[in-house]
């Protein structure tokens, strides 16, 4: 790992110790790759198991955990060598991280096509990669269905662009992990939709609120800037490779019934890296935003939970909400992004919400939706203010 003015002898060891507790999956300091026969046991019981928020466990190195402990010591680090953390045994392990049974790609190739001639397709894949040689194809549009009976575009990546994305998240995410704040839950290593809607909980029923932003970003994975996401990446990537690298995904393009078409803005759902780069997006957009915000211009207390692109803010005062609800739209814009009119709404709701509007005949709270639930204002058997949860209808 190189870092902008300083060594990396003293980031990561050349030769690790057997009995430093790193996974031997990282201990390559003799030059021998490890066989299929040796590396297929091992992988397959280390990323069979997932994190909390669904995603695959994948082993980091002992280079990796340097670039977390770089990243963490300073939040400014721009890093200037990332793509050679993009090992063979990590193009490895990504692959077995895969789900074998996924739709593939344009290449309508599977896991189990890939795997019958395993070590050499990933070490020509390695080999193209540091060459410059590898070249991302176009996502496949698929449709799935939601709730509301319309459909979402689903962007189905071929399958080397998959182990090449989960590689490049595994190394980008030792960075992040460092940055992203602590009430963003989605897509995250050891974080869960049950912990998002846990904090919301004790937000509201702990803290003072009394008024809740519920937020829709219309149309965010479809209308993240490319220009933007990149010069937000370059706040810690000057990895030139890296960069080029991660271009080529936003810019090969979608295929829909043999027709490709170009992709000015947005990122693919169902895209391996596309979580990722959305949560990097959102982090510069939304989180250090309202995080500042919340500091220097309220005036009572402001409380945060967002999972990926869905996001609740809750106020004590309906000024500060007010406000701040003008000030994000006006930040989103700036960006690209919108505020769906029609789904965003500011509502009163919190443990003196149920009173206050009996007091002026407005009848009872209303209700919000958040990660599939539907959260509605009660009581407990003691007469002490909850929060009810159903599942939504939608």
């Amino acid at each position: 790992m190189h870092v902008a003015g300083k060594s990396d002898s003293s980031i990561v060891p050349r030769k690790p110790a057997n009995n430093s507790g790193v996974p031997a999956l990282a201990e390559s300091a003799e030059g021998r790759g490890l066989t299929k026969e040796n590396i297929e046991p091992l992988l397959l019981a280390r990323t069979q198991s997932r994190n909390t928020d669904g995603t695959p466990f994948v082993p980091r190195s002992r280079g990796l955990l340097g670039v977390r402990e770089a990243a963490q010591r300073d939040r400014k680090l721009r890093f200037t060598s990332l793509l050679h953390h993009v090992t063979p045994e990590l193009l490895r392990a990504s692959f077995f991280a895969l789900k074998k049974q996924a739709a593939p790609g344009i290449d309508d190739e599977t896991w189990h096509d890939y795997a019958r001639d395993f070590e050499r397709r990933i070490d020509d894949l390695h080999g193209r990669i540091h060459r410059g040689a590898y070249r991302a194809k176009p996502s496949k549009r698929s449709y799935i269905p939601k709730p509301d009976g319309k459909t979402r575009p689903l962007g189905i990546a071929a399958l080397e662009d998959k182990i090449v994305q989960q590689a490049t998240r595994t190394v980008l995410e030792c960075i992040y992990e460092q940055d992203f704040l602590g009430f963003s839950y989605g897509f995250r290593p050891r974080r869960s939709p049950h912990q998002a809607l846990d904090a919301l909980f004790v937000g509201i029923t702990k803290r003072k609120v009394n008024w809740i932003i519920d937020a829709d970003i219309r149309g965010f994975f479809d209308n993240i800037s490319h220009e933007w996401l990149m010069k937000f990446l370059e706040h810690r990537i000057a990895d030139r490779r890296m960069l080029r690298l991660l271009k080529k995904w936003l810019r090969a393009g979608v295929s829909e019934d043999g027709e490709w078409s170009p992709t000015q803005v947005g990122t693919p759902q169902g895209a391996v890296i596309s979580p990722l780069l959305a949560n990097v997006f959102l982090h510069y957009v939304l989180d250090l935003w309202i995080d500042a915000w919340r500091k220097r211009q309220a005036k009572g207390e402001v409380i945060v939970v967002r999972y990926a692109d869905d996001f609740v803010l809750g106020f004590r005062e309906e000024s500060d909400a007010r406000r701040c609800l003008a000030a994000l739209s006006a930040r989103f814009a700036k960006f690209g992004l919108e505020l769906h009119p029609e789904k965003t709404r500011l509502i009163e709701f919190g443990r003196y919400a149920e009173e206050r509007r009996a007091k002026r005949g407005d009848g009872p709270p209303e209700t919000f939706d958040f990660l599939g639930f539907t959260h509605i204002s009660g009581k407990t058997r003691r007469g002490d203010f909850t929060i009810h949860r159903k599942t939504s209808r939608k």
